[in-house]
């Protein structure tokens, strides 16, 4: 998958230290992933949620953070919509950020 934009994990992480490892994982799995379906990403993280409009919720550093994306399964693509903490998460709604 083509992840947009690393450049957002890197400024969160920046921030949070504590989440560049997981983010960085996580960025290395989901780059190299051929995901066609939800059930291919749950195969690989089955704490995946997904919701609407095509958002996956991705918990991160042990549901520490979340990680918010939003998928063109026929491009190949992955947008990042939103990295925060549980809290922060808390806030928006995940079906239109």
């Amino acid at each position: 998958m083509r992840i947009i934009a690393l450049s957002t994990l890197r400024t969160f992480w920046q921030k949070h230290p504590d989440a560049e490892t997981p983010l960085r994982a996580w960025y290395a799995l989901a780059s190299r992933a051929h995901w066609n379906t939800p059930a291919e990403i749950k195969a690989a993280y089955r704490n995946a949620s997904f919701v609407a409009d095509r958002r996956v919720v991705f918990n991160i550093k042990g549901n520490d953070y979340r990680l918010v994306v939003a998928i063109r399964y026929d491009q190949g693509l992955m947008y990042v919509r939103f990295v925060g903490s549980h809290r922060q998460y808390d806030r928006i709604d995940v079906e239109t950020i």
